[in-house]
């Protein structure tokens, strides 16, 4: 291989061996019973909350492997290369995006800690409180029903080889 062609030839990009399960993070976000069952608000602040939830449960199943753990920060930058096409199809000017990008990597920073102190307790009570805080739901939402399909994603991943982890195959 000749020096051009290693400096200039085709790379390949780390992030898209996480692209399935960013996917699947989408995917499992969109479900319609957080909204029908769980009440969760059926807005642009309830399914950006549905989504950066179930990927803190994701990012916080990935810490736990040795493989997976310093992949996370790839699965991350989908997140923010997401959200940045978002944000500017929504209309937000490229002046503002950082600034918006910096807050919405806030968010999802509060729920990983919440979800992590939630998890240490082990109930869904501690699950529900967290929820109740950093999720947007309708007048009558039900955190402890969804306390009780989170903890279920959790302990279902944790069930799930890291190779089907990242391959997005988990049901939910």
């Amino acid at each position: 291989m000749s020096l051009l062609s290693r400096l200039f030839g085709p790379r390949t990009d780390p992030r898209d061996a996480m692209r399935p399960l960013w996917y699947k993070v989408v995917e499992l976000g969109r479900l319609r019973e957080y909204y029908a069952q769980c009440r969760v608000a059926d807005t642009l602040e309830g399914r950006f909350d549905m989504v950066t939830v179930i990927l803190a449960v994701v990012l916080l199943r990935m810490e736990k492997s040795m493989l997976l753990g310093r992949k996370s920060a790839y699965l991350a930058e989908l997140f923010v290369e997401d959200m940045d096409g978002q944000l500017r199809e929504s209309g937000v000017g490229d002046l503002a995006v950082g600034k918006h990008m910096g807050k919405l990597m806030g968010v999802l920073g509060g729920r990983l800690g919440a979800l992590r102190d939630a998890f240490k307790d082990g109930g869904t009570e501690a699950l529900a409180a967290a929820l109740s805080r950093n999720v947007t739901f309708a007048d009558d939402g039900d955190p402890a029903g969804l306390a009780q399909r989170i903890a279920a994603l959790r302990d279902q991943l944790s069930r799930v080889s890291d190779a089907d982890l990242l391959a997005g195959r988990f049901l939910q």
